[in-house]
């Protein structure tokens, strides 16, 4: 690509405009920056990116549609030059930043601080190509003196920072677009591989599979409840000077004790033995070892970090956090949320050090601190995230509320912590024995709380032990024997696997958040509760990955690419040698592909391997989603997996039920007593369900009438009364006394009660425990009665103003599937690629007529 050449800078003559024109990314942050700029300045906004390289073919110019690498749009053949398009939407935002430009005697690019921000920048005068003086203006908080200080203090573009930027977007595209048809050829679906996305499904998918090769093993214990001027427990550690096995000596796949470890493995009945015997037996305390200690508090929060923490005590996925993030510092409450920086500027450490001293106490005060260094060629923001400004404002005193509000306060108390005095405590180990028995009891007691006070763990203190000292001898109330199963190693959850990210330096911090939300969104892991499960397509994808592309699913080499995006950013590499040497080549990517795409058999890329699956059966994925195959006596058969059912749940008894049921056919329950048709019990693609006689017994287009069982029901306790319930829903129960039909029904979301006026419908859920059946005309009124509860619903994220036309307002806000903007009657979801933050009322408008026109 070309980029301008720094002393352009200095050559653009002056215009004839007589304002100053300051361009931004978000138009939330506006009127925060405008008001702090001096008269003659007039800022702006660009709605994030303005161009970018074609999604598909038909995008790209006719002159180069014929070309080798018009699919990829970025011309290989010469230097890997890029050919950016105006993105849909963003030739009017260029036009009317045109006009204003017409009119302005200095331009200032004040985008964010980051490779992305610089990207914008560049991007921006490529496409404005100002005739003016411009100026790149950064800032990393909303805040007076920072706006103002960046306003003084302009600086040329970064144009190392661009090209490593610009980079990376080149090589994400060459990656996935060369990868992407392959998995769509032989794999099948709507399936996408990444640079990144690609490295972190594997991670999940490796864990998954430790997990199924794990081999459970079995360990007893004891665990003494005593009193000694207190009460307090102790646990088995020796037998007759034997250490007694515990969990960390077992072997993961033999579930044995590993080979070396010198233990006792206690059965049940000697654990039970010693039990009795020690709780009628004599005890003595024989050691006492008490120790003073401290502990340093965390660093201030880096993006990844942030996620991370907001995710275990908040609940918050990493798309929720940084969109929450993103506002708060529109809103000028903390400084820039993308960064791999810990250090604190002295203005945070002097506005930390009061802080401290006003909710705390100068006792509490051991800064200043700074926690590293930034690392070389590091491409965020030089500071960590922190509240903005050099005066914290205390979150109850911030004007926030919710979420924004619970994120800011875990920012401000983790930036406190970081500057505040070491936490001290002690901790005592006391010894006892009993019989042939020795037990450990272990306390711990707060002696100062340091940097606790203002950023607590979740855990509380063990407690500390009663005063006791050797030769006491403690009264005991009772000895449990205790039986313990080892366990796999714990599925990732999104914090987790941040980390994993983090630690083997895999992406960048701004980029794990649309990592996590891609690899669900093309539903290549589920949400367990917190859990991230890897589905059967994942599975299909990795082991195509790894046995054909093995390099570039390696943790390490893809952080190795990561290393030399960072020496393009400080100039020390060449950026198209580098695509040079990747893409093309013998041994690159384009090459690579090519082969793959004419010798790769399509039946073996579809086989899952499960690794613990005994019979001789196949998992494989097609079109219609995963299968089992058998193939018996010369015959194939095939029966559909679940899409409920998750890999971990797949086992060798599943597996035969599926084929059964489809080789013999539907299992019938019995007859409806009022058509006299059968009523089967069938698994699909989306789990088990009840199905009221065949096609044949239907005219025309009509389907057969199906229920699904209720949710976590198992196929063995399914039966023809559930069943010719379920199909009879929904069920009128009688005529509500105000008007309307009173019914019970099964949805989406379990089991409900409704009232029908008309077109207007008012449900309420039938609360956990009562049976749908059980229902009657009395309890429905009695819920329908009851203001609506239950799941939280859509949160206002803004209040975007009155419509041009009909003059009522257009909210956005946040609901179950996503941002949306409300308007009257319609709704219209925000597009995944668009920022929400950065959706303008003109553009609001836009959206919300052209959803009506549509209806119309």
């Amino acid at each position: 690509m070309a980029l301008r050449p720094e002393p352009f800078w200095q050559a653009c003559s002056h215009g004839p405009g007589t304002v100053k024109l300051v361009i931004v990314e978000s138009p939330t942050k506006i009127k925060k920056i405008q008001q702090f700029l001096p008269p003659g300045y007039v800022v702006d906004s660009c709605v994030g990116h303005i161009r970018d390289l074609p999604s598909k073919k038909s995008e790209v110019p006719a002159a180069h549609k014929d070309k080798e690498w018009a699919d990829f749009g970025v011309d290989y053949t010469d230097d890997f030059k890029p050919h950016y398009i105006t993105i849909r939407g963003k030739g009017k935002v260029i036009t009317e930043l045109k006009k204003k430009l017409k009119d302005a005697d200095e331009l200032y690019l004040a985008t964010d601080e980051d490779r992305e921000g610089e990207a914008i920048a560049w991007h921006l005068v490529e496409a404005l190509n100002p005739k003016v003086p411009v100026k790149r203006m950064v800032f990393n908080e909303i805040t007076k003196k920072a706006v103002l200080h960046a306003l003084e203090n302009p600086r040329p573009m970064d144009n190392n920072l661009v090209q490593a930027q610009e980079t990376r977007r080149i090589l994400d595209r060459l990656y996935g677009y060369s990868l992407s048809p392959l998995l769509w050829k032989k794999v099948g679906g709507n399936l996408s591989a990444g640079r990144v996305q690609s490295v972190a499904v594997r991670l999940v998918v490796m864990r998954e599979r430790e997990r199924r090769a794990f081999v459970t093993g079995s360990y007893w214990d004891l665990l003494a409840h005593l009193e000694s001027g207190g009460n307090f427990d102790a646990r088995l550690t020796h037998v007759d000077g034997k250490r007694v096995a515990t969990g960390k000596d077992f072997d993961k796949d033999t579930g044995k004790i590993a080979d070396g470890k010198d233990v006792l493995l206690l059965e049940e009945a000697q654990a039970r033995d010693l039990a009795a015997r020690c709780q009628s037996g004599t005890w003595k305390v024989t050691d006492v070892d008490a120790q003073q200690k401290t502990s340093n508090p965390f660093a201030p929060f880096i993006t990844s970090t942030l996620q991370q923490e907001a995710n275990n005590r908040l609940g918050f996925g990493a798309k929720r956090t940084m969109q929450i993030a993103q506002r708060l510092y529109q809103e000028g409450h903390i400084t820039y949320m993308r960064t791999d920086s810990t250090l604190l500027s002295q203005e945070a450490l002097d506005g930390a050090k009061d802080a401290i001293v006003r909710d705390h106490g100068e006792a509490y005060y051991a800064g200043p601190r700074q926690f590293g260094k930034n690392k070389e060629g590091a491409q965020e923001a030089h500071e960590a995230i922190r509240p903005a400004g050099d005066v914290f404002a205390k979150p109850e005193g911030s004007g926030l509320s919710g979420d924004e509000l619970r994120l800011y306060a875990l920012i401000y108390k983790r930036t406190l912590a970081s500057q505040m005095a070491k936490e001290q405590y002690t901790t005592t180990t006391v010894t006892l024995a009993c019989e042939e028995a020795t037990f450990v009891a272990r306390g711990r007691q707060t002696d100062f709380p340091g940097w606790r006070a203002a950023y607590p763990q979740r855990k509380d203190d063990d407690g500390a032990l009663p005063s006791m000292s050797v030769g006491d001898a403690p009264n005991c109330a009772g000895v449990d024997a205790e039986g313990h199963e080892t366990k796999p190693p714990a599925r990732f959850t999104e914090a987790t696997l941040v980390k994993a990210l983090e630690d083997e330096a895999i992406g960048r911090p701004s980029t794990y958040a649309s990592i996590l939300d891609t690899i669900q969104s093309k539903g290549y892991v589920v949400l367990k509760g917190k859990a991230l499960v890897p589905s059967f397509t994942a599975f299909a994808v990795t082991g195509l990955l790894e046995k054909h592309f093995t390099q570039l699913v390696d943790t390490r080499f893809t952080a190795t690419m990561e290393e030399q995006l960072d020496e393009i950013a400080s100039g020390d590499a060449d950026w198209v040698q580098f695509l040079t040497d990747f893409f093309l080549g013998d041994d690159g990517l384009k090459a690579l592909v090519a082969d793959r795409m004419e010798t790769m058999d399509p039946a073996d890329a579809r086989v899952i391997d499960l690794g613990d699956l005994d019979g001789d059966f196949a998992v494989k994925t097609g079109r219609f989603g995963p299968y089992v195959e058998l193939e018996e006596d010369g015959e194939r058969h095939s029966a559909s997996i679940p899409e409920t059912l998750t890999p971990d749940e797949l086992d060798a008894a599943t597996v035969q039920q599926l084929l059964k049921q489809s080789k013999e056919g539907p299992e019938s329950l019995g007859k409806d007593p009022d058509s006299g048709l059968p009523v089967y019990l069938l698994n699909g693609r989306f789990g088990p369900y009840y199905q009221l006689g065949d096609a044949d017994d239907y005219e025309g287009k009509k389907k057969p009438k199906r229920a699904s069982l209720p949710k976590g029901k198992p196929m063995e306790a399914a039966n023809l009364d559930e069943a010719l319930f379920l199909l009879s829903l929904p069920k009128k129960l009688g005529d509500h006394p105000d008007g309307g039909d009173v019914s019970v029904g099964l949805g989406r979301f379990g089991p409900y009660v409704m009232l029908a006026r008309g077109s207007e419908k008012d449900y309420r859920s039938i609360p956990k425990g009562v049976e749908m059946d059980q229902v009657t005309m009395s309890d429905a009124l009695e819920l329908l009665a009851k203001p609506k509860g239950g799941r939280r619903g859509p949160t206002v994220l803004r209040e975007m103003g009155a419509h041009p036309k009909s003059g009522k307002p257009i909210q956005l806000l946040d609901g179950r599937y996503g941002p949306y903007l409300k308007h009257e009657k319609t709704n219209v979801s925000i597009p995944k690629d668009m920022d929400s933050a950065a959706v303008t009322l003109e553009q609001a408008a836009e959206m919300i007529d052209a959803k009506a026109k549509g209806k119309s």
